[in-house]
């Protein structure tokens, strides 16, 4: 049996974590997040390819590395993601590759747009993944369903396995997500994002302010 260091050590060589991510990564109980997304993978999917899906993905996913925690709308985190596409795709684990953002797809002569579209490596199958800037609600499963059904009508290819739709809202009822789901034959989850988390722990760290402006007074008059 590996120790949980032991684990860490053997995710960093193999994702190429940096040693800040690998501590953030420690300090988030990045084991125990694996896996927790909730999803209807068990009942769309058969077993051997719902377990990878299962623990392809995590939830949360903290995404403090873009630098805010006052996001606007579902654009603008989009935008700051793939302005950091590096940290993003390390943030969402090995085997991910970026195909585009605003993916364009015309539908019975509609424009449609995907926030994100990536392609799991080794599962070989399109991730159609939709960003929210608020908390979700059932109507999201819906419009998930449809991009994940055009992408595999007019995108996957005969060699590539199922398409998956995946939504990273900031809050959700599991209960909501788990009968938004109910009934769905795409394979879809539904994870959390965080923003805050790395803010937060710099903070923690950081003096106060009044304890800053004492010592700097301190060293003027030596003392």
């Amino acid at each position: 049996m590996f120790s949980s260091n032991s684990r860490y050590i053997m995710e960093t060589a193999q994702q190429g974590w940096s040693r800040d991510v690998m501590l953030q990564n420690i300090s988030l109980d990045y084991y125990h997040a694996k896996g927790k997304e909730i999803n209807n993978f068990a009942n769309t999917l058969p077993p051997v390819h719902s377990d990878f899906a299962r623990y392809a993905f995590k939830d949360p996913y903290s995404f403090g590395f873009i630098g805010s925690s006052s996001l606007k709308n579902e654009l603008e985190l989009e935008k700051k993601l793939t302005e950091r596409i590096i940290d993003f795709l390390m943030e969402m684990g090995r085997g991910f590759a970026f195909v585009g953002r605003q993916y364009h797809l015309i539908v019975d002569g509609d424009d449609y747009y995907i926030d994100l579209l990536m392609y799991h490596l080794q599962m070989h199958r399109y991730v159609v993944v939709e960003l929210k800037a608020v908390e979700f609600i059932p109507e999201f499963v819906s419009k998930l369903n449809f991009y994940v059904s055009a992408v595999d009508e007019y995108i996957k290819m005969p060699q590539d396995n199922q398409t998956i739709g995946f939504l990273l809202c900031p809050t959700k009822s599991n209960e909501k997500v788990r009968f938004s789901l109910r009934g769905f034959t795409q394979p879809m989850g539904v994870a959390e994002y965080e923003i805050k988390q790395l803010i937060e722990e710099v903070q923690k760290v950081l003096p106060d302010i009044d304890d800053v402006s004492l010592d700097e007074n301190r060293n003027y008059y030596g003392k």
